[in-house]
């Protein structure tokens, strides 16, 4: 069972991000303030959710929401500055975006880079314990694979519409078919063996 709150004496905001460990594609963020009353039977850390039910879900969020942001960091800004200090990036660009201002920043996992003079608690699996955070990681997911479904027409042989960028058995078997491609992750060391060999011994 979600908690509706951390606590109730100031305004807060869940904030989490979705694709920190895929092999391509932006990492997306997302931040929610949620009303008093807010409730919804499904609400849970997105990974536990149907697609089908974070589909409702998301439609819920955005109609009930006081306030909340999506944002993202694509995978060159990825290499360039690495996948923690992005993800960080991306929810502080979220926050950007709130229309209202938080006193208190929830934060699903242990670690954040602060956020202008705002309090945060860092809280391991909160999407799965306060509802904000919850909330967070349905529109970050949601806005995260409606992302990677268009990257999938231009290069469909990865499985993107499947895997969303994950490194599934059929995404890493791709690659050592085709390669990589501009949307990769090249920091990530996702290049098979045998064709990093290639490349340096040519």
């Amino acid at each position: 069972m979600l908690q509706q709150f951390f606590q109730n004496k100031v305004t807060e905001a869940g904030c989490d991000e979705a694709g920190r460990g895929c092999y391509a594609g932006p990492v997306f963020a997302a931040t929610v303030i949620l009303p008093n009353h807010f409730f919804h039977p499904l609400l849970n850390d997105s990974k536990q959710v149907k697609e089908k039910d974070r589909n409702e879900l998301r439609w819920y969020i955005e109609q009930n929401a006081l306030a909340y942001a999506v944002s993202r960091v694509d995978n060159n800004e990825i290499d360039k500055i690495n996948i923690l200090k992005a993800s960080f990036k991306a929810m502080h660009k979220a926050l950007d975006n709130l229309k209202l201002k938080p006193e208190l920043l929830l934060i699903d996992g242990n670690r954040f880079l602060q956020y202008k003079k705002i309090k945060h608690h860092c809280i391991v699996k909160g999407d799965s314990k306060f509802a904000p955070i919850a909330a967070a990681s349905i529109l970050a997911k949601t806005y995260r694979d409606e992302f990677m479904q268009t990257l999938h027409h231009e290069f469909p042989m990865y499985g993107w519409d499947k895997n969303k960028g994950y490194g599934t058995l059929q995404h890493r078997k791709a690659i050592e078919q085709f390669g990589l491609n501009k949307y990769h992750r090249k920091s990530f060391n996702i290049v098979p063996q045998q064709i990093e060999l290639f490349l340096k011994n040519n």
